[in-house]
């Protein structure tokens, strides 16, 4: 196993480099990020075909969570995980930790609450005002 990255040209398009350092599972899902609005390249929305060079901000929407890369290295054909992750910096902001609480649910098919059932789930609901 080599530590170089593999050569690759100085740009390439932007749904192919995606591809490339797998953020999306396929080349097509990365073309219908790109269609879809959900890919931006230097703040400007981007097409499938724009064109990324070393040092572009990619933002990518994905799975309700918004990933930006910047471009540390060109490649244009599908690596293994750990050389793609080395062909980008990660700048995605950290997520703020969920709060776990606990939820409210009710087995399926037991019907309407009772009204014992239904005090205690104002108590609760008192207790966690977030249900």
């Amino acid at each position: 196993m080599s530590d170089s990255l593999p050569s690759g040209p100085d740009s390439t398009r932007v749904d192919r480099w995606l591809w490339a350092v797998r953020l999306t599972k396929t080349r097509a899902d990365a073309a219908q990020a790109c269609r879809g609005g959900h890919v931006r390249v230097n703040d400007r929305p981007a097409k499938p075909a724009s064109t990324v060079k070393v040092g572009d901000e990619v933002r990518v929407r994905l799975h309700g969570t918004t990933r930006i890369v910047e471009v540390g290295h060109v490649i244009e054909k599908r690596v293994g995980a750990p050389i793609a992750a080395r062909c980008y910096t990660d700048n995605t902001p950290e997520q703020p930790p969920q709060a776990t609480v606990p939820v409210l649910r009710r087995d399926r098919g037991t019907g309407r609450p009772t009204k014992r059932d239904r005090r205690q789930l104002d108590r609760l609901r008192t207790e966690f005002p977030q249900l």
